[in-house]
């Protein structure tokens, strides 16, 4: 074998050979050929194509995830909105029993009432009570010293006949506190049934339906007492927990 080098600089060859019957054949050359720079450029670029692509990929699957997850999350806001629209009662069950300290009565028409007073259960229907709130006296005990939200609904049912007045529905919910050492009205409304027009009632087979809601935050003392005043009391819807009373640590 001959070594050489060709005009481009290329390293060669030269191979002799013999064939069967003894005589000398020709001779094979060939050429050893490097890698150019050009073709090595080529592949560094095909390779950090690959790569940038790769991370496209990987953004892209990123961001769209991240955008579902934010859907899902505006889904589910959505929805719990929707519920607290159509069902409060459930609503502010579902928000008491995850505080630390709530309690949520149901209105009872057992018993005379004591005048302008309905009696309130924590023994039926959806009422609990929990973190030191205690029923007595017809009145919420607050536990501690802190921020609340009180809350209560009475639900009317009023027979109107022609000609008849509007009847006037009242709800109120009072607070006594040792450091004052007098009751102070905390909430309080009132709506007229009977009316041609009345906003948020309706009428059907039974008379006009309609409810008085109340509902804020208050800073409250420990051992406040809160109870309701509501007429008129022979009006009042107490079935299916749709008269409530309840308050509920922020």
């Amino acid at each position: 074998m001959v070594a050489y080098r060709t005009a481009d600089g290329e390293e060669g060859g030269a191979l002799a050979y013999r064939t069967a019957g003894g005589e000398e054949g020709g001779v094979v050359s060939f050429v050893e050929k490097k890698w150019s720079a050009d073709w090595m450029w080529k592949v560094s670029g095909a390779l950090l194509l690959l790569v940038a692509l790769c991370l496209a990929a990987l953004f892209f699957t990123w961001h769209f995830t991240g955008r579902l997850d934010v859907m899902n999350q505006a889904s589910r806001t959505q929805a719990q909105s929707s519920s607290a629209t159509t069902d409060p009662h459930g609503t502010l069950i579902q928000i008491g029993s995850g505080a630390k300290a709530a309690i949520h009565l149901e209105g009872s028409d057992d018993g005379d009432g004591g005048g302008l007073q309905l009696q309130w259960r924590k023994d039926q229907g959806q009422a609990f009570d929990q973190g030191g709130f205690r029923l007595s006296n017809n009145s919420i005990v607050v536990p501690q010293t802190g921020l609340y939200f009180v809350y209560s609904q009475a639900s009317f049912r009023v027979s109107c006949g022609t000609g008849s007045a509007p009847t006037p529905l009242s709800h109120r919910v009072w607070r006594y506190s040792d450091s004052v050492g007098s009751r102070a009205s905390l909430m309080s409304a009132v709506r007229s049934a009977c009316q041609s027009q009345a906003p948020d009632a309706f009428r059907d087979g039974r008379g006009w339906y309609t409810a008085v809601y109340l509902g804020a935050v208050f800073q409250l003392q420990r051992g406040d007492r809160l109870w309701t005043e509501t007429s008129p009391l022979a009006q009042l819807e107490t079935d299916e927990g749709k008269t409530f009373f309840g308050v509920f640590a922020l």
